[in-house]
């Protein structure tokens, strides 16, 4: 069995509301020193066998179809060591 991790993040261009609010909530919170956040999304996929390259088109394929909005996200795929 092996783990594979997707992160899905907005793309540069989309404004990302929620990471401004975080970080314009972390000064209120005793943290400095951060100019900018960037919310995003993981997601961990456990997977019959190796994490091999058809594994990884598999999931892939998973991340274009469900995992990540393609048209506003950007997503990478790597297999967990």
């Amino acid at each position: 069995m092996a783990r594979v991790i997707v992160d899905v993040m907005l793309k540069p261009e989309i404004l990302d509301a929620q990471g401004q609010a975080i970080a314009r909530a972390l000064p209120r919170l005793g943290f400095s020193g951060v100019s900018a956040v960037r919310q995003g999304k993981r997601f961990e996929v456990e997977i019959d066998g190796p994490a091999d390259e058809a594994a990884l088109a598999e999931v892939r394929k998973m991340a274009e179809t469900l995992l990540a909005n393609t048209v506003i996200e950007d997503y990478t795929v790597t297999a967990e060591a």
